[in-house]
């Protein structure tokens, strides 16, 4: 289980090196491609409660619900539905939107 104290002033990018690692590794291509390319490119501006809500997302085992939640195809559980959650789905759209512009699809 990952911990989610209190962290010092030299983890973040420990932190965000750590949660790159996981977010590119999920086992399912579709979370891979949301979630890698969200913590490298606003991951370094999110928050430490939005890094903490990061974390706890990572620790949910189903990466095809967590794909469900950020596309909006299944509910979200409560207490998975927090800004960072918005700020994914925001990212998603973007993300996909320039994909799309740039030939992809």
């Amino acid at each position: 289980m990952t911990d989610h104290g209190v962290h010092s002033e030299s983890e973040p990018s420990e932190r965000l090196r750590r949660l790159t690692f996981r977010a590119w590794r999920r086992g399912f291509r579709e979370a891979d491609l949301v979630l890698g390319p969200f913590v490298e490119q606003v991951g370094p501006e999110l928050s430490d409660d939005e890094l903490t809500a990061f974390e706890l997302l990572l620790d949910v085992d189903d990466d095809h619900a967590i794909y469900a939640w950020i596309i909006g195809s299944a509910e979200t559980p409560a207490a998975h539905e927090t800004p960072l959650m918005a700020r994914l789905r925001t990212f998603m759209r973007a993300y996909v939107a320039a994909a799309v512009a740039e030939g992809a699809g």
